[in-house]
């Protein structure tokens, strides 16, 4: 069967595409997805549950050898920073089915900036009925919300939040910081009840769960081929006429008229580059026959760098329920760092830091640069499509990021000291997503009972708490000494930043004689026909947000567009 389009990647982008374009009775799609596919309403407990970190961290959902570079030259390891497993998502939904469920669209003036980059027709006016036109916002109306769209968007009730949450809105507001009642209205400091996309049952409601429900599911003209690779898109000349994957062992080729690869930020340009787009002597140097040269394929790599302050919980503060929110309060203010424009800090108050024991125990603050400046890149490791990219974020690596998140750290320990935060939460540490973190992060038994036992050396007050805080978790890094140390700040940052899980950009929309553009602004690729980008890898820059509902804007639009053609 000969398809009219084929999505490469089932993430929240792919599932938007796969919805929108089969309304079309006459337009035959196949979706193809890398990882597992669940029908709605047998998700797995772990997706479906509100509290995200067990799906987040499970093995079950991830690209399995993904590996990337956070910063590029560690202060510890002259020779070059270690390679990190990135979880990264591999199922239906993408990171919609495991992520945090944060809905936040981000600033005006992020999508302004689009349009300023060459990115005609997405600014703010232009973007703003598409986030109308995917939600079904449960808690405010009017001109800046949808009440009919696919996702649902809510808040958790004050009656619901626990004491660290409280705590910690009282504490701001001594700090100067003001209520805004909506995350996604007038966009302006202060801190706000998170916005989320979450069923008012209290469960996830992802880009699968929205876009890819029983009736869509039903259409004749929809085809989904699940745990399945894209290793290319072939080509005749320079018209995309359709992919090559593999299943259950076996290469074969799939015919369409038009190809969207909607893979995400780190995959997308991989398969370009793989199908012979992208900077000419990076392929031939990999033996790839070059269809485009465009070297904007794999550049511009976006990310917020993101590191955390945590404290010990008393009991009466912790989030006791099993499945529930784990973060009820986010607050954004200006640095006022010269050149890095208004609202550019974000910081998550997370009442549960992880799904064991000792995350039960902790209270964090969450913070990461909302406007970053450091680029990355994707790159190739080889031509074999069962290869992973190379990756490096290059985080801090523009001095503007990292004199923010050190003023931030400062910020944040401030904070908690507050009396009314500081009777609450205890003791608190420099935190940061550790490869031995990440270790006992996993989900499994042995992790299970570990962090039991540390659970309990940790409800024991004063020395023995702090012994057990900083040789388990800081391996010997304290508050005190990065406050006071500025060589020992840049050194506990610079080896403990991570990213959001927010990589964007890296095929960028643009005009068409910026030789770094990748895409025009309905996602086609320069140099090549019949083929588009269609996910986060398209934004010129990462915008002030959590990177899935601008990912779900932007496959509306560019929905609207192929069928206005």
């Amino acid at each position: 069967m000969r398809f009219d389009f084929i999505i490469a990647g089932g993430g929240s982008a792919g599932c938007v595409l796969a919805n929108r374009l089969t309304e079309n009775e006459s337009c035959n799609v196949l979706l193809i997805e890398a990882g597992r596919d669940f029908y709605p309403g047998k998700e797995p407990e772990d997706i479906r549950s509100s509290y995200p970190m067990a799906a987040a961290f499970n093995p079950d959902y991830h690209w399995k050898n993904l590996k990337i570079r956070h910063v590029t030259n560690n202060s510890n390891l002259p020779g070059g920073s270690p390679l990190r497993f990135m979880e990264q998502a591999r199922v239906i939904g993408g990171g919609s089915s495991i992520n945090a469920q944060m809905a936040n669209r981000g600033s005006p003036q992020d999508y302004n900036e689009w349009e300023e980059l060459g990115a005609k027709g997405w600014g703010w006016d232009g973007v703003l009925p598409y986030f109308k036109k995917l939600e079904s916002d449960q808690d405010f109306r009017g001109e800046l919300h949808g009440s009919d769209g696919p996702i649902l968007i809510r808040r958790v009730k004050e009656n619901e939040w626990c004491g660290f949450s409280h705590a910690v809105t009282v504490a701001l507001e001594n700090s100067g910081l003001s209520r805004l009642e909506d995350q996604n209205g007038p966009y302006e400091d202060g801190w706000f009840p998170c916005a989320i996309s979450n069923h008012p049952d209290d469960h996830r409601l992802s880009a699968a769960m929205g876009y890819l429900n029983s009736e869509v599911r039903g259409r004749p003209n929809l085809k989904i081929l699940s745990e399945t690779l894209v290793e290319k898109v072939i080509f005749d000349g320079r018209k995309a006429i359709g992919v090559r994957i593999y299943k259950n062992g076996i290469s074969e080729n799939c015919s369409g008229n038009e190809i969207i690869i909607s893979s995400g930020a780190l995959h997308s340009p991989t398969i370009l580059m793989r199908s012979g787009v992208g900077r000419g002597r990076h392929l031939t140097d990999h033996g790839i026959i070059v269809i485009a040269d465009r070297a904007g394929v794999g550049a511009n790599l976006n990310e917020h760098p993101t590191i955390a302050i945590s404290a010990y919980l008393r009991a009466d503060a912790r989030l006791n329920e099993i499945g529930k929110r784990h973060a009820h309060v986010a607050f954004r203010y200006s640095s006022e760092l010269e050149g890095c424009g208004a609202n550019d800090m974000y910081v998550s108050a997370t009442a549960k830091s992880a799904w064991h024991a000792v995350g039960l125990r902790l209270g964090s603050f969450l913070l990461w640069c909302n406007k970053p400046y450091s680029r990355g890149r994707v790159g190739l490791n080889s031509g074999n499509f069962t290869d992973e990219p190379d990756v490096a974020f290059d985080l801090l690596s523009d001095r503007r990021d990292f004199d923010r998140m050190a003023d931030a750290v400062r910020r944040m320990a401030r904070l908690f000291r507050d009396p009314v935060l500081s009777v609450v939460a205890k003791d608190p540490f420099p935190s940061s997503y550790s490869e031995r973190v990440r270790r006992i992060g996993a989900v499994n038994m042995k992790n299970k009972i570990l962090t039991s036992i540390l659970g309990a050396f940790m409800d024991i007050p004063g020395p023995i708490r702090r012994a057990a805080i900083h040789s388990f978790i800081t391996q010997g890094v304290t508050l005190k000494s990065i406050l006071s140390d500025e060589a020992a700040m840049e050194e506990w940052l610079r080896d403990g930043v991570t990213g959001c899980w927010h990589p964007s950009g890296t095929c960028r929309m643009g005009e068409s004689n910026d030789p770094m553009s990748v895409t025009d602004n309905q996602g086609r690729v320069y140099g090549v026909q019949n083929l588009r980008v269609c996910d986060a890898s398209i934004f010129p820059c990462v915008p002030r947000a959590n990177t899935n509902i601008p990912t779900i804007m932007c496959a509306e639009k560019i929905s609207d567009a192929i069928k206005s053609n």
